[in-house]
């Protein structure tokens, strides 16, 4: 398996080959591994109920779990970007803009393992959402 430095050291012509494949999908398996657990994790604390006669701490302990709650609807909304991901390599598309179809990048795929969009095809999308909304 390639390490980060090896992928980065990797000269244009192999962009996207099969060992760069193998990498991200490594990656982003173990990213969906990890969202998994988390959300096991979460269901079992939720059902771990406390009864607290104090309205502070009962307070607090509710706001905790809404913040939990919220942590896992990011990372539910990134595990169906992760598993998309892991289709699109599959497919043999991982790696190239969807917009434009040029390639992505190697640092950016780094960074952000689900990216769909290269970073000139981003910043439009997000310039275009600010000054016309959704």
């Amino acid at each position: 398996m390639l390490t980060e430095e090896q992928l980065l050291k990797m000269s244009e012509k192999d962009y996207m080959n099969a060992d760069q494949l193998a990498f991200f999908k490594a990656r982003l398996q173990q990213l969906e591994k990890d969202l998994l657990k988390n959300a096991g994790e979460t269901t079992e604390h939720l059902r771990e109920t406390v009864l607290v006669p104090d309205p502070a701490d009962r307070a607090t302990i509710e706001e905790e779990h809404a913040l939990e709650l919220r942590t896992r609807d990011r990372e539910r909304k990134l595990l169906k970007k992760v598993q998309q991901s892991i289709q699109i390599i599959d497919n043999g598309e991982y790696g190239w803009c969807e917009e434009t179809g040029e390639p992505i990048g190697v640092p950016r795929l780094l960074a952000r393992p689900t990216a769909t969009l290269s970073l000139e095809a981003q910043q439009r999308r997000e310039l275009k959402q600010k000054l016309y909304g959704d």
